[in-house]
C-alpha cells in the first residue's frame, strides 16, 4: 500500500476478495430463494391431508408423493429436510384438527413432532435422487418413516400413514400380502414413478429437436404406465372371505349428552344409555323382531363408574345381561388389583349366568390422554394435564376371549393404528375382531371415520370381520374384504344386529408379520448411506483440491 494511503474500516483491502455478506443477509436470501418451492410443499401436504376421511379422496396420496418428490429431487440434505417439514407440518396440522377440542396448541405441537419424521425422510429422499432407480428407495424410506412414526416418541403415534388414506382403493388388497407396510410402499412407489415420469417429460419439452420426438417421451409414458400397473396390482390379491362359521352379533351404542372434552356427563348417565338401550333389544327379541344375538357388544367406556367399586354399575350391567340372556362385552375403566391409584381400561365378557369374566386390559394407553409422561414436572407447566387425574397401567395379555360362543380379539379405541398389536390378537386365535371406542371427544371432527378407515385396512390385512363399537358413533360392522356392512351415526343411540363370517385361516400378512416392514426400512436406510457415498465421490472438487491436483499433474 502506498504511504500515506488509507484504508476505511469496513473496506476490502486491495486484491483481497469481497468482504462475505453477513448472516443475516444471507440467510433472508436463502430464504426468499426458498420460499417458492416452501409453498409448494406447503400446498403438497394439505393434498395431501384431503386424501384421508373425511375427505377420502386416496389418489391425492399418490399426487403429493410425487410432489414431495420432486420437490427434493437435486437439493441438499438440509434442503430437503426443510422441504420435508414444510410439507409435514400443514399435512399433519390438517389431519390432527381434530384435537382442537383439547386446544389448538396440541394440534401444533404434536404436528410438529410428527412433521419433525418427515423432515428426516425428506433428507433421504433428497439424498437418493442421485441414485439410479430413486423412486424405489423413496417409497422404502416412506416405509422406513412409518416405522420409526410408529415406535416415538413414547410408543409412537402412527396416524397419517399412506395405507391409511388407501383403505378403499385398489392398492387395499395388498394389506393381506405385507399389512399396512406393503400398502404404503405401493402407494409412494406409484407416487415416485409418477415424478419420475414428470422428470423424463421435462427432459423431452426441453430438446431443440423443433418439438419432442416420439422417442424422446417414452420414458415418461413407460413410468407413467409402471405407476398405473403398480396402483392396479392390487386388483390381482385374492382377498380371502369365506367363513369357517358365523355369530350373530348386536352393537349397542348407547350415546352421550354433550360432545367434547366433559361427554361424560353426571355418573351413570352413559352406563344407563347402554343399559336402556340393551332392555329396549331384550323387549324386542322378546316380541319376535329381532332374533337374540350370540354375543352383545359395548363400547369402551360404557360403564362411567367402576362396577367393582360401585354396586349400583353392577346391578345395572346385571341387569341387562339378565334381560338378553347372552354375554355382553362391556367396556369399563376398573381399578389396577395390582397399581393402587392406576386405572385398568378394560373390556369385560360379562355372562348371564356367571357374571363378570375373562377381561382384556389396554395395552397401549395414550401419552398425555391416557397418562401423563414426567406428571411431576409437567403438570406445574401445563396445568391442562391435571385433567387427567390417575393414569392408566397397560395390560400385559392380548385381548382374545371366548364370549358365549364367539372367539373374539379385543382391540380398545387407537390400538387399532398399531400393526404389532391387532397381529399379535389374531395370531393368538381370534375369529372376528372388535374395537372398542369412545369418540366422544372428538365427535364431528373427521376422526371418528379415520379410525372407521383403519378398522378397514386391518380387516383386509388378518381377513377378519371387524365389529367397531363406539359410545357415541361410529359403530360398523366390516366385512373381512373392508366393506362396510352396516354402521350408525353420530351422536344417536342405536342398536345395531348382523351376522358376521367368523374364519380361522391366516392370510399372508399375518404369517410374515414385521417383516415386511422391517425389510423395506433397512433397503430405505442403506440407500440413504449409498447416497451420501455418491455424493461425495461426485461432488466438484474446491479450489485448493484442484491447484492440488494440478501441482501434482
Amino acid at each position: 500500500m502506498p504511504p500515506g494511503t488509507t484504508t476505511l474500516p469496513g473496506a476490502d483491502a486491495p486484491g483481497t476478495a469481497p468482504a462475505r455478506p453477513r448472516r443475516a443477509v444471507r440467510a433472508a436470501r436463502a430464504v426468499r430463494r426458498g420460499a417458492p418451492r416452501t409453498a409448494l410443499a406447503a400446498v403438497a401436504g394439505l393434498v395431501l391431508a384431503l386424501a384421508f376421511p373425511p375427505y377420502g379422496l386416496w389418489p391425492l396420496s399418490v399426487v403429493s408423493v410425487a410432489a414431495l418428490a420432486l420437490l427434493t429431487r437435486g437439493r441438499t440434505a438440509r434442503q430437503g429436510a426443510w422441504t420435508g417439514f414444510a410439507f409435514g407440518w400443514p399435512f399433519f396440522f390438517l389431519l390432527l384438527r381434530w384435537l382442537h377440542v383439547v386446544g389448538y396448541d396440541a394440534v401444533v405441537g404434536l404436528a410438529v413432532v410428527e412433521a419433525l419424521f418427515l423432515a428426516v425422510m425428506a433428507a433421504g429422499l433428497a439424498v437418493t435422487s442421485r441414485l439410479p432407480a430413486w423412486p424405489l428407495w423413496g417409497a422404502c424410506l416412506w416405509v422406513a418413516q412409518e416405522w420409526a412414526r410408529d415406535r416415538l416418541p413414547f410408543g409412537g403415534f402412527p396416524w397419517g400413514r399412506l395405507a391409511f388414506a388407501n383403505t378403499g382403493s385398489p392398492l387395499t388388497p395388498l394389506a393381506a400380502l405385507g399389512g399396512a407396510p406393503l400398502v404404503t410402499f405401493a402407494a409412494a412407489l406409484a407416487g415416485g414413478l409418477l415424478a419420475l415420469a414428470a422428470v423424463a417429460a421435462r427432459r423431452a419439452l426441453r430438446r431443440r429437436t423443433g418439438g419432442p420426438a416420439v422417442r424422446a417421451l417414452l420414458p415418461a409414458a413407460a413410468s407413467t404406465v409402471l405407476a398405473a400397473a403398480v396402483v392396479a396390482a392390487g386388483l390381482a390379491v385374492p382377498v380371502p372371505v369365506k367363513a369357517d362359521d358365523t355369530a350373530n352379533i348386536a352393537i349397542v351404542q348407547g350415546n352421550v349428552q354433550h360432545a367434547g372434552m366433559d361427554f361424560l356427563g353426571r355418573p351413570l348417565m352413559i352406563l344407563d344409555n347402554h343399559v336402556q338401550a340393551t332392555l329396549d333389544l331384550a323387549r324386542d327379541i322378546d316380541a319376535g323382531k329381532v332374533r337374540r344375538p350370540d354375543l352383545v357388544i359395548w363400547p369402551e367406556n360404557s360403564s362411567d363408574l367402576d362396577p367393582f367399586q360401585y354396586p349400583q354399575a353392577y346391578d345395572r350391567i346385571e341387569k341387562a345381561v339378565r334381560a338378553v340372556g347372552v354375554p355382553i362385552l362391556v367396556g369399563a375403566l376398573v381399578d389396577h388389583p395390582g397399581k393402587p391409584g392406576y386405572i385398568d381400561n378394560k373390556g369385560i365378557v360379562w355372562d348371564p349366568r356367571t357374571g363378570p369374566g375373562a377381561s382384556y386390559a389396554k395395552q397401549h394407553p395414550v401419552p398425555f390422554g391416557e397418562y401423563v409422561p414426567f406428571r411431576e414436572q409437567l403438570s406445574k407447566v401445563i396445568t391442562r394435564l391435571q385433567r387427567v387425574p390417575r393414569d392408566f397401567w397397560p395390560g400385559d395379555r392380548k385381548g382374545v376371549m371366548q364370549a358365549g360362543p364367539v372367539r373374539i380379539g379385543d382391540v380398545i379405541c387407537f390400538e387399532v393404528a398399531y400393526d404389532e398389536i391387532v397381529h399379535d390378537t389374531v395370531r393368538a386365535g381370534a375369529r372376528m375382531l372388535v374395537v372398542q371406542t369412545n369418540n366422544a371427544t372428538y365427535g364431528r371432527t373427521g376422526q371418528p371415520e379415520q379410525q372407521l378407515a383403519m378398522s378397514r385396512l386391518r380387516a383386509v390385512e388378518h381377513g377378519r370381520a371387524v365389529v367397531t363399537a363406539a359410545t357415541s358413533g361410529i359403530s360398523a360392522v366390516v366385512a373381512p374384504d373392508g366393506r362396510v356392512l352396516r354402521r350408525s351415526e353420530e351422536f344417536t343411540r342405536d342398536v345395531i344386529t348382523a351376522r358376521v363370517p367368523l374364519r380361522d385361516a391366516t392370510t399372508v400378512a399375518d404369517r410374515v408379520g414385521a417383516a415386511p416392514e422391517w425389510a423395506l426400512a433397512i433397503v430405505g436406510l442403506l440407500s440413504c448411506g449409498a447416497g451420501v457415498l455418491t455424493g461425495r465421490r461426485t461432488r466438484p472438487a474446491g479450489p485448493k483440491e484442484a491447484t492440488d491436483k494440478k501441482g501434482q499433474q
